[in-house]
């Protein structure tokens, strides 16, 4: 994943060269393959390139077109065929993906974001017009972060350069923490106040005093996709999710695979083998890694990889997680952490997987993440009813209700209940899990409830299928994961995500729920169209169990968190959390009572993460409108708080 970094001076005086010096070694470690620039009045961009592809190497960014527009492409265009020849001979097959992507600038200006398939961000500086344009592809797994103020604007792949060289301490943002706490900021948020995040498909576009953010594409609600029969379906989707898996094949290094015990990810692997033994890949080879933990006794995934790997003819590499420390580990000492980090494996993990990625040359990860969310993972009835509801079709509606009823055992009166409660607000219909946990602060919880909440909101009866509202709900909280997904430390490497397709996702949003869900059928269209290439032990079993105990060990046994506690904890002089309710949490995990475990390990990640970032003085002035929090960090208070 290429790095970039911009600064614009409105009154076009020059950077100084320290300044640019610190921001080019800050992006150093993230873009190991040479470096770039460019300078104009007013105007510096820095480019660190890292090559996945043979034609990145040819690249030589920032990219200046005829017209002087000077463009920075952090990305992969998978639909590059596409693009050259609606561009008419102005590009060719052999040409860069920034010269692609230039070439589509020049033609269709920003109706051209549109068109770019694939996992990108970019940055265009106009020197004639003094502009600044900013855009992310509709997935928004790559960065982008600016910061602006009357006299400048900058701009930044990573957040640490905007941090770091701004000159001046940063209000923390309430509504970041909120979502943190919970599931996941929105995708505008950073924790700093006056820094944004570019979101998903869209753009910013700046000019001195004014700034505009606009939405380029979304999916469309009218798309249909209807067949006469199942095989039809089944054929469609292998179609377009051998698409998705073959786009991320392209690379010139060999390409490495997460392999859980899973059907996303064992999907994946089964359908890369079947493309590069076709000979349309273009990576070298394909490797997996998987992760275990034996003493997890819900845990056992051994047994369902290993049947890939057998399926494959070679062992993949394999890192235990047992008996590591889940909280903490990325904000040791030395380590400048711009954000927090859900992530809850140590740095023991941290160091084995950067040494794998190091020793074997690998410069992209496939994930899973995204599968069982977009394919059925939950066999929940609740849109098919909608959909009903909202069409009115109060016979198929019956239908549905008594076989979802039997198959689900329930009385088909709770199932309509339920089916209802989605078109009411949101405040009304939040579950009991989705609730905020016990020790979050109740005045923290009035302030920011949406997003302690997950963002919650409710279907429209009229307008968009309340099936497709659901799809698009599940793709912003994919979205907001992925914008809190945080550079990794070690060897650089690209995450990519071959069920978060754009042409895939489009698919899954047009066909038919009743295709993707049935009845004693979770996850149906997904299970019917990969029969036969991925082992049965992976399709026919149950949903995957997720690790639990992991967390809960650590906490209960000798090596006592809690004893780090003892000091008034930052979130709790912020107001976000109140320490008593959250010390007797701990206490009863102790004494072996279940808890919202992912909110108390958000909970200590928070806290971690700022007691790091306040001996560095990044906050050093709070300021909150509710009236619990008011605090001022200084190093001499933190200093007495130990850090793990």
């Amino acid at each position: 994943m290429s790095v970039q970094f911009g600064r614009w001076s409105f009154d076009g005086m020059p950077a100084a060269p320290r300044y640019l010096e610190e921001a080019g070694k800050l992006l150093a470690p993230y873009g190991p393959d040479g470096n770039g620039s460019y300078s104009g009045p007013g105007v510096d961009i820095l480019y660190r390139p890292f090559h996945t592809t043979k034609e990145s190497r040819r690249e030589k960014q920032p990219h200046v077109s005829a017209s002087g527009t000077v463009i920075t492409w952090d990305g992969r265009l998978d639909n590059r065929k596409e693009l050259v020849r609606q561009l008419d001979g102005q590009v060719t097959r052999e040409s860069t993906d920034v010269a692609i992507v230039a070439a589509a600038y020049e033609r269709w200006g920003t109706n051209s974001f549109a068109k770019l398939i694939g996992d990108w961000a970019l940055s265009i500086w106009n020197p004639r017009n003094r502009e600044l344009i900013l855009a992310k592809d509709f997935l928004g797994a790559r960065h982008l972060y600016y910061a602006s103020d009357d006299n400048q604007i900058t701009w930044s792949t990573i957040l640490d350069p905007l941090v770091l060289l701004a000159g001046k301490t940063f209000v923390l943002e309430e509504e970041y923490i909120a979502g943190w706490l919970a599931f996941f900021p929105a995708t505008h948020l950073t924790p700093y106040v006056g820094i944004h995040s570019v979101s998903p498909s869209t753009f910013v576009h700046i000019r001195p005093g004014k700034q505009t953010v606009t939405k380029y594409w979304d999916f469309d609600p009218r798309k249909r996709i209807r067949y006469s029969s199942d095989g039809e379906y089944e054929e469609h989707f292998r179609t377009v999710f051998g698409e998705s898996v073959r786009r991320r094949l392209r690379s010139d290094s060999p390409i490495l695979a997460e392999l859980s015990g899973g059907m996303d990810s064992s999907s994946i692997v089964c359908m890369a083998d079947r493309i590069i033994a076709q000979g349309r890949a273009e990576t070298p080879r394909l490797d997996t890694i998987s992760y275990y933990n034996d003493s997890e006794p819900n845990w056992n995934e051994k047994p369902y990889f290993t049947k890939v790997e057998e399926k494959r003819g070679r062992t993949g590499c394999h890192i235990d997680l047992d008996c590591q420390n889940p909280f903490g580990s990325e904000f040791e000492v030395g380590r400048f952490a711009a954000a927090p980090n859900c992530r809850t494996r140590s740095s023991l993990f941290d160091k084995q997987f950067s040494e794998l990625m190091g020793l074997a040359g690998y410069r992209a990860v496939l994930s899973g993440i995204g599968g069982d969310e977009v394919t059925g993972g939950v066999p929940t009835p609740m849109p098919q009813l909608a959909d009903c509801l909202a069409k009115a079709r109060f016979l198929s509606l019956a239908l549905q209700l008594k076989v979802w009823a039997l198959n689900g055992r329930k009385p088909w009166l709770h199932l309509l209940i339920e089916a209802v409660r989605g078109f009411l607000p949101p405040i009304l219909t939040i579950p009991k899990h989705l609730e905020p946990a016990r020790w979050i602060h109740p005045d923290f919880v009035r302030r920011h409830r949406a997003a302690l909440s997950g963002y919650p909101s409710r279907l429209k009866l009229f307008g968009p299928l309340p099936s497709f509202q659901e799809n698009i709900s599940a793709f912003n909280s994919l979205r907001r994961q992925l914008e809190s997904a945080p550079f990794a430390p070690g060897v650089p490497y690209e995450m990519q995500y071959p069920f978060l397709d754009r042409d895939f996702l489009e698919f899954i949003c047009a066909v038919p729920r009743g295709e993707i869900v049935r009845p004693r059928q979770r996850r149906s269209l997904m299970r019917r169209a990969l029969g036969g290439m991925v082992p049965i032990e992976l399709l026919g079993r149950r949903r995957k169990a997720y690790a639990g105990r992991t967390s809960t060990k650590f906490i209960s046994s000798g090596q006592d968190i809690s004893i780090q506690l003892v000091q008034p904890m930052v979130v709790s002089l912020l107001g976000f959390v109140d320490q008593e309710r959250l010390s007797g949490a701990l206490q009863s995990i102790k004494n072996g009572h279940q808890i919202p475990i992912v909110s108390l390990i958000r909970t200590l990640g928070i806290e971690f993460w700022l007691r790091c970032d306040a001996c560095r003085n990044i906050f050093t002035h709070y300021k909150s409108p509710g009236p619990c929090a008011s605090a001022t960090f200084s190093r001499k208070s933190m200093q007495s708080e130990p850090l793990t």
